[in-house]
């Protein structure tokens, strides 16, 4: 299996640890099927990874962009529960980093705020883990921390504004609340 572990993820409406099962070499594959609901899926090996990081950028409709500072993500159980800017990378990665998500706008022509997760490996690798062509539960900290937060920017670059100073103005930690 994928090299002993992987993850069956549904591919519409997984997130937050829904739809989703973790496997490894023997368990029964047709569980894992039923368990997300027999729905169309994908099977991603584990990577082993230093962090993950993630990129939050905006980009208006005349391709001008704004990305904030990189944020290092902590999960468990699938879900993302902290987010801690700034990411205590180097600046050679984060301009990469930074570099990835720009082309990425620019290359899909997306407008408004998107943000592009990525696997950070031992040897400064990076791998993109996930694209979330919205605001992003990874960008909550910006409101706080800087001049201007990522629901703002993405309205900004949609109403055809101009973008918004990111400057964070103090580090951050965002800690995701679920709960009923």
């Amino acid at each position: 299996l994928l090299g002993g572990e992987g993850l069956l993820k549904t591919r519409r409406d997984g997130y937050d640890g829904k739809g989703q099962v973790r496997l490894k070499t023997g368990d029964d594959l047709a569980a894992a099927y039923r368990a997300i609901g027999d729905v169309p899926a994908v099977l991603e090996a584990f990577v082993p990874f230093e962090r993950e990081i993630s990129v939050v950028i905006a980009r208006t409709d005349d391709g001008t962009t704004a990305a904030f500072d990189p944020s290092m993500n902590d999960h468990s159980g699938g879900i993302l529960r902290t987010s801690i800017a700034p990411c205590g990378l180097g600046e050679d990665i984060i301009e990469r980093a930074r570099s990835l998500a720009e082309t990425l706008a620019r290359e899909t022509g997306h407008v408004g705020v998107m943000a592009l997760e990525l696997f950070v490996l031992e040897d400064g690798t990076l791998l993109a883990n996930e694209v979330a062509p919205r605001v992003h539960n990874s960008g909550h900290w910006t409101p706080e921390a800087c001049l201007t937060g990522q629901f703002e920017q993405h309205i900004r670059a949609v109403a055809g504004w101009p973008l918004g100073p990111v400057t964070r103005v103090f580090d951050a930690e965002m800690r995701n609340l679920l709960g009923k």
